[in-house]
């Protein structure tokens, strides 16, 4: 697979010209194989460039401008799109070539292989506490549910407690009431026999005075 990379060497544009120079000078910075094919002083290389650049890659003008780059007949870009995939650090992947060991573009795709190896534990492990948090409620139920028979034990258990003291009061409450109905009757009895006495008073002074009137 060969690199061509479209230049024109006798351009009077100080910024093609730049733009060319970065292109190959970073070609040969990687020690990537490439072609320097001219289209200023070949009429051939102009029309094959023009007519393999995509028309949605070409400009308003239809005219597309160097550098241009390709992979043998397939297209890699121009010299916007190389120089994003050089600050990316994916040029070997903009020549559709395969970036060599210890490059950074292949530590880079080892980093990302293992990121994408660990998102993948990270998820099944996700589902596994996922899993786990899903049987935890279970059991704070059923531990709620033991708590509210354990109350309900407690509860039955103390009303059974209360219950002798109850009707121990209630029993010593019916057995003090005839003490209390007792005294009563024998209050009213006093009662009765205090005013059976004053009246028998009243009746003897009664009989004295009547006496003392007729003597």
């Amino acid at each position: 697979m060969v690199i061509k990379v479209f230049l024109a060497t006798s351009s009077g544009s100080t910024a093609i010209k730049k733009k060319q120079q970065d292109v190959v000078g970073f070609l040969e910075a990687l020690k990537v194989d490439y072609t320097q094919l001219d289209i200023a002083c070949n009429e051939e290389n102009r029309k094959w460039m023009r007519q393999n650049v995509p028309e949605e890659k070409k400009p308003s003008n239809g005219i597309p401008l160097p550098p241009q780059i390709f992979n043998e007949e397939s297209y890699c870009g121009d010299y916007e799109t190389f120089f994003d995939a050089k600050e990316d650090n994916s040029v070997y992947a903009f020549l559709g070539l395969a970036p060599p060991p210890g490059s950074k573009e292949a530590l880079q795709a080892d980093e990302e292989e293992h990121i994408m190896e660990n998102g993948t534990h990270i998820e099944e492990t996700t589902e596994e506490g996922t899993q786990d948090e899903s049987i935890v409620p279970e059991v704070d139920r059923n531990g709620d549910v033991h708590g509210d028979q354990e109350d309900t034990e407690e509860g039955e258990g103390l009303e059974e407690e209360m219950e002798p003291e109850g009707n121990e009061t209630t029993e010593g409450g019916e057995d003090e009431e005839p003490e209390d109905t007792g005294h009563a009757e024998e209050d009213e009895e006093q009662e009765e026999e205090e005013l059976r006495q004053l009246e028998g008073e009243e009746e003897e002074e009664y009989l004295e005075e009547t006496q003392e009137e007729e003597a």
